[in-house]
């Protein structure tokens, strides 16, 4: 008599049901599916799989796994003007105040050209699952080299703070980063924050030892709220995300400003070069974008113009602009006119 044994593991993973004929670890399955360890971050059964348990880590019949990855959404050209006045973020040092994200990009070598052009060292990235049916597609770490360039991950597309909590305890996994930026939406027409579910969601990932720069509307009070929790940066919107309208609010992020003892960053709303030099003139820190240099007809020619932007505002700032006036003042003297 010939007996037929069933499939020993049967699993879910990044919600596909999977059979394999024979127990597995996570490494097994990773080098099974043809996945690279180090560039994949292991969630089980909703709980994160430490890369150095992988190989001890036995699956069972029945778990749901999660695997992920980064993605966007050379190193920069020389040193920027800006080398002398850095951007210091929770102790780093940045030498360009322009933060670029990494997404709506033709391909990944688009995405390293345009960077390189700015002349960014950070660049925010998204957690998303790895396409398990084509596991040799190329990664974002393939073409940005973590140990050149700064990376921000973001829990963009995240609407609960659990969501938001659960994606940046992935990413520290994935990469080992402690920096990251928060955002929780609250509406998907116009992405506004959803404040109350920030709050809480800050409060949450402070406590657990992340480093968090906040996505955050322009409301100076909870902006200062913000900062009193914990938060290393706090980043106002200057319009809704992608809509390049440009700083709708000067006043409420000069407040901002003011108050705060943490960086203040704009970030979603940018359009073009000359809303990036508001943005520095008004006293923010930086700038973060990406649909204004992503969506540009020439890319990586928007990529040069923002650099040089917020390198001018930054200036203007630091130089002191001269005082509005009623009337017109000569620039020449009137003694000794003919």
């Amino acid at each position: 008599m010939t007996i037929t044994s069933p499939a020993a593991l049967r699993i879910a993973v990044n919600g596909e049901e999977r059979r394999f004929a024979e127990a597995l670890t996570v490494t097994e399955l990773l080098t099974t599916i043809g996945l690279d360890p180090r560039k994949v971050a292991v969630e089980r059964n909703l709980e994160i799989v430490p890369r150095s348990a992988y190989a001890a880590t036995r699956l069972a019949d029945g778990d749901r796994l999660e695997i992920v990855h980064f993605i966007g959404g050379g190193a920069p050209e020389g040193a920027p003007a800006s080398a002398d006045d850095p951007l210091v973020v929770a102790g780093r040092n940045l030498r360009s105040r322009l933060i670029v994200g990494t997404g709506k990009y033709k391909d990944f070598e688009e995405t390293a050209r345009a960077i390189e052009a700015s002349g960014a060292d950070m660049v925010t990235v998204a957690v998303r699952r790895v396409n398990i049916s084509d596991p040799k597609q190329p990664m974002l770490v393939d073409y940005l080299d973590p140990k050149i360039y700064t990376y921000l991950p973001n829990t963009a597309g995240c609407y609960t703070g659990e969501d938001a909590v659960r994606t940046l305890r992935l990413a520290r996994e994935a990469g080992g980063w402690s920096l990251v930026k928060l955002e929780v939406l609250g509406d998907k027409r116009t992405l506004y924050p959803d404040m109350p579910e920030t709050l809480r969601a800050a409060e949450l990932l402070v406590k657990d030892g992340f480093q968090v720069m906040v996505y955050c509307s322009d409301d100076p009070i909870l902006a200062k709220r913000l900062e009193d929790l914990g938060c290393v940066a706090i980043m106002p919107l200057a319009a809704p995300i992608g809509s390049g309208l440009g700083i709708q609010n000067p006043v409420n992020i000069r407040l901002i400003v003011e108050a705060a003892k943490v960086p203040v960053i704009v970030d979603a709303g940018v359009g073009t070069a000359s809303d990036a030099a508001v943005a520095m003139e008004l006293g923010c820190a930086g700038v973060l974008m990406n649909t204004a240099i992503a969506e540009a007809k020439d890319p990586i020619r928007m990529a040069r113009a923002m650099r040089l932007a917020v390198e001018a505002g930054r200036l203007a700032y630091l130089a002191g602009r001269m005082p509005k006036k009623l009337y017109a003042d000569p620039s020449s003297p009137l003694g000794g006119l003919i």
